[in-house]
């Protein structure tokens, strides 16, 4: 027998800083650049009731750790509902099972700000949110740790969602935080440029963006809906996650291939890649550049180890009981 420990959302909620995460996510996507394996999602649909099922993985060996996550979404309840478990990569034993719930946004959003520190222009100031739902949320907290910000410009459709949402971060970051009322207006002079939507269609025009601007687009893993639209894609150098998603469930980018403005080869490199020092970043300061982020095991193995290393410093959690196959496996 051995002992894993279950968490909480409420467990880890408070175990580590927005920096942490990112300083956890990166060496993750370092230990990806370096061959470490991972995979896009699995997704299953299925209608009356609709809902999603969905998991991915990834082994990190440096970190130690591999696991990944299974979530399901809609179904019967209409609510989604996240596990993740990790195990040793040595032993291969389990370590913990956390309820995922609640480090989403901010494992999440540290591989947008890794991507950010990597491709975006050092002297970036003005950063554009599109969109303002927890996903939006987790992307700023962690963006502003890698980046001096001094202004921040906010859009959602809904008036009262961007409102609440400028007046929430100008009290808790150094930069001012504003509403704006279009797109346009939060992409005009923007450095750095991130949509965190659940739109099917893009969100902004890809000609209004400025030489020299970072995009992170993160809300869509579906090769029928997409953010970022042909022309976007077309200008910048695109870095995917996972090199293998492109053609798999990255809209943006499926959509410009299949309307032959780009081809399979217009991928720069995966974001680990970049990291581990095996392809360039950015190369100039008029490039426009791309982050497509899916989601991945990578960033949630990586969260999950800090956090699981945490909740054993603080006692936090519950031991649960597994037995090995040697064991229980006996068809008795």
């Amino acid at each position: 027998m051995t002992d894993a420990l279950f968490l909480t959302s409420t467990d880890v909620a408070d175990l580590a800083t927005p920096t942490e995460y990112v300083d956890a996510v990166r060496k993750g996507y370092r230990q990806r650049g370096a061959g470490a394996p991972a995979q896009p999602r699995s997704k299953f649909l299925r209608t009356d009731p609709d809902g999603m099922l969905t998991s991915y993985a990834a082994i990190l060996p440096e970190t130690g750790v591999m696991g990944g996550y299974m979530y399901s979404a809609g179904f019967g309840a209409g609510d989604a509902w996240f596990m993740t478990p990790l195990f040793d990569a040595d032993s291969g034993a389990p370590l913990a099972l956390l309820d995922g719930a609640s480090m989403n946004p901010f494992k999440t959003g540290a591989a947008g700000a890794v991507a950010v520190d990597e491709l975006a222009r050092t002297d970036a100031e003005t950063l554009a949110i599109i969109g303002t739902g927890p996903q939006a949320r987790g992307q700023l907290r962690a963006t502003a740790t890698v980046r001096e910000f001094t202004e921040v410009h906010v859009y959602s459709p809904t008036p009262e969602n961007r409102t609440a949402f400028a007046d929430d971060f100008d009290d808790a970051l150094t930069a001012s935080v504003r509403a704006v009322d279009s797109s346009t207006a939060a992409v005009a002079d923007a450095d750095v440029v991130i949509t965190a939507t659940t739109a099917s269609e893009p969100v902004f025009d890809g000609d209004d963006l400025e030489p020299g601007t970072h995009v992170t687009a993160m809300g869509q893993y579906s090769p029928d809906k997409r953010e970022l639209d042909t022309t976007t894609i077309e200008r910048a150098t695109y870095v995917p996650d996972l090199r293998e998603r492109t053609t798999l469930d990255a809209g943006s980018f499926i959509q410009a291939l299949e309307e032959g403005a780009i081809t399979e080869d217009h991928v720069h490199a995966e974001l680990g890649e970049v990291v581990a020092g095996n392809a360039p970043g950015r190369t100039s300061d008029d490039e426009i550049t791309v982050f497509d982020s899916g989601g991945t095991g990578i960033e949630t193995v990586a969260a999950a180890s800090l956090l699981y290393d945490r909740a054993r410093e603080a006692g936090r959690g519950t031991e649960l009981e597994f037995a090995p196959a040697s064991e229980a496996l006996t068809g008795n």
